[in-house]
């Protein structure tokens, strides 16, 4: 079953809604189209593209920021489970998380400090910053937004929707 994300007025994640539901939304004009597929649902009078990505037009507060403490999935989660010195996949099993400073230097356990990182790349950083390594990291680590994880551990990830979700 074909999942859509839902986009705040701001663009920011909100929630993961069914086809059906989005259409709705769609046909009371509360939300408008931003990402379709290249199917199309078909009614007696009207054809509509399937949606992909919806955004609400009125803005919906949500009250209160909750935390997502960074823990290995998540982290290899945020990071779309791939090295962030080589760039490459190697699996869930075989990745590891690296402190960028490392701890015995003080590096702190924050969403900003730590990264995924195949076997070989942690074994060639060692106990060293990135620079010192001469490595180089391919993204700037950093907090995500914790609505935009649940999404993703519930759906799993979709190609169209990493540009809002990811940033």
């Amino acid at each position: 079953m074909q999942r859509v994300l839902v986009l705040n007025a701001t663009y920011e994640p909100l929630s993961i809604i069914s086809v059906q539901r989005a259409i709705i939304l769609l046909l009371k004009e509360k939300a408008e189209l931003v990402e379709a597929a290249t199917e199309y649902l078909h009614a007696a009078r009207t054809s509509l593209p399937v949606p992909l990505v919806i955004r609400l037009v009125y803005y919906v507060r949500i009250p209160h920021p909750v935390t997502l403490a960074p823990t290995r999935r998540s982290v290899a989660l945020r990071d779309r489970y791939t090295c962030q010195y080589c760039g490459q996949a190697p699996g869930r099993g075989l990745l590891t998380i690296d402190h960028i400073i490392p701890r015995s230097r003080g590096g702190q356990t924050t969403w900003d400090n730590i990264v995924t990182a195949c076997r070989a790349c942690n074994m060639r950083k060692g106990d060293r910053t990135p620079e010192e390594a001469g490595m180089e990291l391919r993204k700037r680590p950093g907090r995500p937004h914790y609505l935009a994880f649940l999404m993703l551990s519930e759906a799993g990830p979709r190609d169209v929707w990493g540009k809002y979700i990811y940033g």
